[in-house]
């Protein structure tokens, strides 16, 4: 496998963590309302860079799900459901998304204005509990960490926020313009990043779940034994954290994750990612997409929410350690006196022992508590807590190296509408967001545009290769295919995507291959919905794991493209409430 050019971390690192922070202020208003509905949601798009400050994490492997588990499954489903009426009726405890409303508005008092991961969505109902007991009312606002940080760094959380609540506050410290602005760090309760596996598979390597190893891991991946699915470390917690852990534990590192470290673990780093079969911005996605394969034998995320897990796993952790997240909610610097109480009252009720028993039952989470219990489902045995990185340049050059040399390539074919309707402002929308695209295309990306009218316009199909030596070029290349696009035809939604996955034939096995589909209407021209089911049904397997992702936009039927994401396995991205360009940017998570 060719993995390609590795240039210095410190050559890529301040670009990288450019095109970062360009991406997330460009899609921080994405909603995240469908997380009431699946607490894998909990893990989507924005959560990212985070890992505990614990450092008395207990973790073991759970081989069987124990009835205790069920239960705590149908408590979270009960939750969610409590969560979902607060979010549509609009309640104090489970705002849906990043509500611009709530940017400079005053402080009011007993209301706490908290800027918050998006998996934190599943605490709404206990949050209600504590408005009730405390006369506290906490208004999220949710956000990535790495957004958190850009919003603190500058003054603007300043203005809207009276505090934080994130999966961990330590990539804020890596910060000195944002770790002075922070204060009062209270953890609330910890989850450890763990393998899935399904139980046929461990019976398969013959090992004791409580004594593998990360470096036995590896050599499963490397010798071909085992495969697995983990969420973008760009856009999830999980996946970061994952990365963080792997990465510390291959390495060996004793200390603070080092450039060092990084560079002697990049070798069996590559041998590593091989195994992963799977990549999702939401953890949701990939649970689900897990469950379509026959051929992924893990999951990697957070123990909670692999023991939540519609399928029975074997909840495995490394025993050499493990990389966990603690919850801190945390106080603004700038925050009122009146806000400060408010905090510590809230804290003190988050902390108490009985809230901390029902964040444990329900949440599947460990309390932080002495004297409190973990629920049943969760083993006591104890697990180190592996370094998280010593400097910001470390993280971001460990994200910027799994991007481009450690991990499998992508290979997408977007398939676009440039039809009549498309003419105008529309296509205007579509040259600019597939430009501003280009900057987040990664090494050894094979890029196909395939537009298409009354039917694809093969004169225009164009396909570029990011080489890593010169990136540039392909870059360049996109854009200007881009510029060229006009609007003419009719609309062959069906037989388009057909050709696409003609175009690509059987995905090779060392790359994430899927199609992005952009239309603004109905399918008028070409093969109905039924002759393209039947042609995806008729694909061998290897084939039919090519997702697609559809675009609503303009006039395009939400059934239509639900429909085509449910057949292939993918996933619907709406256009219509957001930027085109935003979209776009969402699927990067998925490829």
């Amino acid at each position: 496998m060719n993995h390609g050019t590795t240039r210095p971390v410190a050559d890529r690192t301040a670009p990288a963590a450019r095109r970062v922070t360009t991406r997330l202020r460009r899609t921080a208003a994405v909603t995240v309302a469908r997380l009431a509905g699946d607490r894998y949601d909990r893990y989507d798009r924005y959560d990212r860079y985070d890992r505990s400050g614990s450092r008395d994490t207990t973790a073991a492997p759970t081989p069987r799900r124990t009835a205790a588990a069920r239960a705590a499954r149908a408590a979270t489903a009960v939750l969610a459901l409590a969560l979902l009426a607060t979010a549509c009726s609009g309640g104090d405890g489970g705002d849906g998304g990043d509500r611009a409303d709530q940017h400079g508005t005053e402080y009011r008092t007993g209301t706490l204005r908290v800027l918050a991961s998006s998996e934190l969505a599943d605490m709404g109902p206990i949050l209600d509990e504590a408005a009730k007991a405390t006369g506290v009312t906490v208004r999220p606002t949710y956000a990535g960490t790495l957004d958190a940080v850009e919003r603190i760094a500058s003054g603007e959380a300043d203005k809207s926020y009276d505090a934080v609540w994130l999966s961990s506050d330590d990539y804020l410290r890596l910060r000195p313009d944002t770790a002075k602005r922070i204060t009062d760090e209270t953890p609330i309760m910890t989850s450890p990043v763990a393998l899935g596996v399904r139980p046929a598979a461990v019976a398969r390597l013959g090992w004791d779940p409580a004594k593998v190893t990360w470096s036995q891991l590896h050599r499963a991946v490397a010798d071909g034994k085992l495969t697995y699915g983990m969420t973008d470390p760009k856009r999830s917690n999980s996946g970061f954290s994952a990365l963080v852990s792997v990465a510390s534990g291959l390495s060996g590192a004793q200390s603070a994750l080092t450039e060092q470290d990084v560079t002697k673990a990049t070798p069996r780093l590559k041998e590593f990612f091989t195994g992963q079969k799977l990549t999702s911005g939401s953890s949701g996605w990939l649970a689900t997409a897990y469950a379509r394969r026959t051929d992924v034998d893990a999951l990697v995320n957070y123990e909670s929410v692999l023991l939540s897990a519609p399928e029975e796993l074997t909840v495995i952790r490394p025993s050499d350690g493990v990389v966990t997240a603690d919850y801190p909610f945390t106080l603004l610097t700038s925050a009122r006196p009146e806000a400060k109480a408010a905090a510590d009252r809230l804290t003190a009720y988050l902390r108490s022992p009985d809230t901390q028993r029902r964040i444990t039952a329900t949440t599947l989470r460990r309390p932080v508590v002495a004297g409190v219990r973990p629920a049943s489902a969760l083993a006591r045995d104890q697990r180190r807590e592996l370094p998280f990185p010593g400097s910001r340049a470390v993280a971001d050059g460990l994200l910027d190296a799994y991007d481009n040399t450690l991990r499998r390539p992508s290979r997408t074919v977007y398939v676009l509408d440039t039809s009549g309707s498309m003419g105008g402002e529309r296509l205007d929308r579509l040259k600019s967001a597939l430009a501003e695209l280009t900057g987040d295309f990664r090494d050894r990306e094979e890029v196909t545009l395939m537009p298409f009218g009354s039917s694809v316009k093969q004169g225009e199909v164009r396909t570029h290769t990011v080489d890593p030596a010169s990136p540039k070029a392909a870059l360049d290349a996109i854009r200007a295919d881009a510029r060229r696009l006009s609007a003419s035809g009719g609309t062959a939604v069906y037989s388009s995507l057909r050709e696409a996955y003609r175009f690509l034939g059987e995905a090779p096995s060392d790359s994430f291959t899927s199609v992005v589909l952009m239309t603004d209407g109905e399918n008028t021209d070409g093969d109905p919905a039924s002759a393209f089911d039947a042609f995806y049904r008729s694909l061998p397997a290897e084939q039919q794991r090519t997702p697609v992702f559809p675009v609503l936009f303009g006039d395009s039927d939400r059934d239509e493209l639900d429909h085509i994401a449910s057949l292939t396995g993918g996933k619907l991205f709406d256009a219509t409430r957001g930027s085109l360009d935003g979209a776009f940017e969402e699927i990067r998570g998925y490829q």
